[in-house]
């Protein structure tokens, strides 16, 4: 496999967030490496981030492991554990059923960056441990409500 122009590939920016979850994730962009190098059996992600940004709300997976090691700048790990200060070439990981919400957060002042590795499986259940929110994903559509599976207020 040749490598892999990361300049060349689009930039993410967003999220698939419901109503004003949206907006919490201003700053951060992501690029889609495992997509473009045709893998199939995990994902894997550079995500950026700006000062300030969040890479996710506090989350965590039923089937899906996570792994990150961190390129640039310092990021925070924000868990049920507190905050963790990661530098390059540190690394965190979230093995799949572990209750433990995790996010990443920058709090300096420079732009910070991390790949993040996880398992893709067909279908998956995550849980944000600071809302009542859940998210099911099957034929990847992703479908957000409460945690008991109601509707979800905007």
């Amino acid at each position: 496999m040749p490598k892999i122009d990361i300049d060349a590939l689009p930039v993410e920016t967003g999220s698939g967030y419901p109503g004003h979850r949206a907006a919490l994730m201003d700053g951060r962009s992501q690029i889609r490496l495992g997509d473009v190098s045709g893998l199939s059996q995990f994902g894997v992600n550079l995500v950026r981030l700006a000062p300030g940004a969040l890479s996710s709300l506090r989350h965590w997976h039923v089937e899906q492991d996570e792994f990150l090691v961190v390129t640039e700048g310092v990021c925070t790990l924000i868990d049920d554990h507190g905050e963790t200060l990661l530098h390059p070439g540190d690394c965190a990981a979230f093995p799949a059923g572990d209750a433990n919400g995790h996010t990443i957060q920058n709090k300096s002042q420079a732009q910070a960056a991390f790949v993040v590795v996880g398992t893709r499986t067909a279908t998956e259940t995550g849980y944000y441990s600071d809302e009542d929110m859940m998210v099911t994903q099957a034929d990847g559509i992703f479908s957000f409500t409460r945690k008991d599976g109601s509707a979800l207020d905007p």
